[in-house]
């Protein structure tokens, strides 16, 4: 059994620091700046034996004013509601502050099984401030160092206290559903628990797909996953750059779960001048690594500035599916005429990506998200494409007689034989008499000519050129 655990705290207090070392990666962006966390962040923590669901929270301040600091605080409070037990942590060190005691009031209305948390407890320095943690009402502090990872046997205990009353709970619930239902006399009919006229589903709770939504500033990431996913689960306001860590936000479509991982807004390099940012920024770059399929979300209103494509192009290099979703499509006069300049432009500036999807949406209003999932899941289907040999071949045979190989230094040129070396994204390797020698204006017409011929519009695809004769000639 498990449960949600909450790290909440007023900012800098080590949150993400412990929130990083129970789920056992730094994936939460931390420095010795106030506030660098702003979502709230979801993974699976372990302690031991333990596995549980762990939140990490922003710092909590106590605005009402509508700011972005309101905001942050009301994405603590829904995660103070969504968990069953809270890590309340304040620093050991600097001692119980006004705004610790503020957030104290507001634990002890929620209700909920709170434990206090003095972080940065390693030394005789935190003596005194562990002490004022009676102060707040919540019992003995916990001693703890998320830095050092000391305490941890203290968290083990409160967890695993809390699976056992949880556990415990149900099974009074259980029993008393059991002690008020009705006695019943029925005769039932035999049955081994099969039924063939049953409709069958097939599910793999495994078969999940990794989506990076990724833009300049303000473009509207956090708020197109908070439509699809149709609630507020992700900051946003009118400020560009709110989003600062990489948020993963598990979804189901269609049957199918969906990792959709909000990033950082990326500017151009000599924008970027502070640390935070520049962390953010690399956050977001191993979002897109690790993704499977990537949606470069444009403002339809200034779409294709130079940053978009050189983001376009780096997901091209990273070998990762690519969507285009032009976003703020609710603000565009007329729609036709902007979507054909649009297509337009796309294959002009992104040759490398011929036939790359474009969708037209609204991430306010919610509009298109369907379009979207489709043109994501079509992409996907062609980023897996496996070619047969026999195939690609024959292919390899038509293109070499509709357009041979030119003739270098006087010596005309041979392709020998073809095969896929693998797919994610689709790579080939062509057996050449002379590799070296085959220009890339070749290279790009082989390219183009498996797009179109196997249906791979927009995907990235490898072609590697190589030396030898056909390896399978001698065989029988």
């Amino acid at each position: 059994m498990s449960v949600t655990v909450a790290i909440v705290g007023r900012p800098n207090v080590g949150k993400s620091t412990l929130f990083n070392r129970l789920v056992g990666r730094k994936i939460a962006l931390v420095d010795d700046t106030p506030g660098v966390t702003r979502d709230r962040r979801e993974a699976e923590g372990r302690i031991a034996d333990l596995h549980f669901r762990i939140l990490d929270t922003a710092g909590y301040e106590d605005k009402t004013d509508g700011s972005l600091e309101d905001r942050m605080r009301r994405q603590t409070e829904l995660a103070i509601r969504e968990a069953d037990v809270i890590l309340f942590m304040y620093d050991a060190r600097a001692g119980v502050t006004p705004l610790d005691e503020r957030f104290a009031q507001v634990l002890r209305r929620a209700g909920k099984d709170v434990h206090l948390i003095g972080n940065k407890a390693e030394g005789k320095a935190s003596d005194a401030g562990l002490t004022e943690g009676y102060s707040l009402g919540f019992g003995e502090p916990v001693p703890l160092s998320a830095e050092h990872g000391q305490g941890m046997a203290d968290l083990h205990a409160i967890i695993s206290q809390a699976i056992d009353r949880i556990v415990d709970k149900q099974k009074q619930t259980a029993q008393a559903s059991l002690d008020i239902m009705p006695e019943v006399n029925v005769d039932l009919p035999e049955d081994d628990g099969t039924d063939e006229n049953a409709p069958t589903r097939r599910w793999d709770p495994t078969r999940h797909l990794n989506v990076a939504i990724i833009g300049r500033p303000n473009a509207g990431k956090s708020t197109l996953i908070n439509r699809m996913v149709g609630e507020e689960r992700l900051l946003t306001g009118p400020e560009a750059g709110i989003t600062r860590d990489s948020i993963l936000v598990p979804w189901e479509w269609e049957g199918r779960t969906i990792n959709l991982v909000d990033t950082a807004g990326m500017r151009r390099r000599n924008k970027v001048h502070e640390k935070l940012e520049k962390l953010a920024v690399g956050d977001s770059l191993r979002s897109i690594q690790y993704a499977e399929v990537v949606v470069l979300l444009l403002d339809a209103t200034i779409p294709f500035e130079k940053q978009d494509l050189q983001l376009a192009d780096l997901v091209e290099r990273e070998g990762r599916a690519l969507v285009i979703a032009l976003n703020k499509w609710d603000l565009i006069e007329d729609k036709n005429a902007a979507l054909t300049e649009l297509r337009e432009m796309c294959e002009r500036l992104l040759p490398q990506l011929r036939g790359v999807p474009l969708v037209t949406l609204s991430g306010l209003q919610g509009r298109n998200i369907d379009k979207l999932m489709a043109a994501i899941f079509k992409i996907e289907k062609a980023w897996n494409t496996h070619i047969s040999t026999a195939r690609l071949n024959r292919w390899l045979a038509a293109m070499i007689e509709g357009h041979p190989p030119p003739a270098v230094s006087g010596r005309r040129l041979k392709l020998r034989y073809m095969t896929q070396a693998k797919t994610r994204p689709p790579s080939f390797i062509v057996f050449s008499s002379r590799p070296d020698a085959l220009p890339a204006a070749y290279q790009r017409y082989l390219v183009n000519g498996l797009r179109e011929t196997f249906e791979m519009p927009g995907t990235p695809i490898r072609l590697w050129v190589r030396g030898g004769k056909n390896p399978f000639a001698d065989q029988d």
